[in-house]
C-alpha cells in the first residue's frame, strides 16, 4: 500500500488539475463556495490552507484579500499553485499539515481543510488532535472550514467502481474496499501516448468519518457553533471561535 504522499507522487498530481474539471474550474467553484458563505477578511486577514494541492482553495482566498499560507506535501502540486499565482503573494510551504502550527507565526482568522484532505489523515486519534490545533491556532471570531465526503455508507458490487473523468487520451477509475475504519481507495489509470495506452495503479486509505463524529470532535476542541451542509455531493461543516 502507497502512503498519502507517495500515492499523490506516483499516480494523482500529475492528472488533478485534469481530474478536477480543468484548473478554472477547481478555482470557480471555490470562488463561488466562499462568496456563497460570505467570507472575507474581517480581522486579521490571515488565513491557513491546510492541503492546499494546487491551489483550488488559496487563490480565491487571496484575491479576496486574505494573506494566505498554503501548505502541502506533494512537491508537483506546490510547484503547480506557484506558477498559477505569481502575483497573489500566497506563501507555500511543502510540509505535513499536521504541523502547521509549527510553521504560522500568528493567530489565523481563517483555516479550510477542504476536499477530503481530512480523510487521509492516519487515524482518528490525530484527527481529533488536528482540531485542537485549529482551534487554538484562530483568533477569537475566527472560523474553520471543512469539507469531505461521508464514507461511512457502504457501497455495494459493482458500484464500488466509480469512474471518475475520461477523455480522448486518459480514463481514470477508482475501486473502493471498505474496511471497519478506512476504505481502500484503489485509483486506475489508462493514457494513451503516441498511439499506445499505458496503465498505472495505485492505493492507499482513507479515513471514515461521519458528520456527527467530526462536529462532536470539534465541539470538544472548543468550537461553540458549527454550521452543516451537504453541497455537491460533499459535507461542509464551519466552526466558529
Amino acid at each position: 500500500m502507497a502512503s498519502v504522499k507517495e500515492h499523490y507522487g506516483q499516480l494523482l498530481s500529475d492528472i488533478y488539475s485534469w481530474m478536477s474539471g480543468g484548473f478554472e474550474t477547481g478555482v470557480r467553484r471555490n470562488t463561488q463556495f466562499f462568496n456563497k458563505h460570505g467570507l472575507s477578511p474581517k480581522g486579521s486577514g490571515v488565513a491557513v490552507d491546510l492541503g492546499a494541492g494546487c491551489g483550488f482553495q488559496s487563490i480565491p482566498l487571496a484575491k479576496a484579500g486574505y494573506s494566505v499560507t498554503a501548505i502541502d506535501l506533494d512537491p508537483k502540486l506546490i510547484h503547480e499553485l506557484k506558477g498559477q499565482s505569481k502575483d497573489l503573494g500566497i506563501t507555500t510551504v511543502r510540509a505535513d499539515l499536521f504541523d502547521f502550527d509549527k510553521i504560522i507565526n500568528s493567530s489565523a482568522e481563517l483555516i479550510v481543510c477542504m476536499t477530503d484532505t481530512i480523510l487521509h489523515l492516519a487515524s482518528k486519534e490525530k484527527v481529533a488532535l488536528l482540531f485542537c490545533k485549529i482551534f487554538s491556532a484562530l483568533e477569537p471570531g475566527g472560523k474553520f472550514i471543512l469539507t469531505f465526503r461521508d464514507m461511512t455508507h457502504e457501497l455495494t458490487d459493482t458500484d464500488r467502481f466509480l469512474p471518475v473523468k475520461s477523455d480522448e487520451n486518459t480514463i481514470f477509475t477508482c475501486f473502493l474496499e471498505y474496511e471497519p475504519g478506512t476504505v481502500k481507495v484503489h485509483d486506475l489509470v489508462y493514457k494513451k501516448t503516441d498511439g499506445a495506452w499505458t496503465f498505472q495503479k495505485s492505493f492507499y486509505r482513507k479515513l471514515r468519518l461521519s458528520p456527527k463524529w467530526i462536529t462532536e470532535q470539534l465541539s470538544q476542541s472548543g468550537f461553540k457553533r458549527t454550521e452543516e451542509f451537504v453541497e455537491n455531493g460533499c459535507i461542509t461543516i464551519i466552526g466558529s471561535k
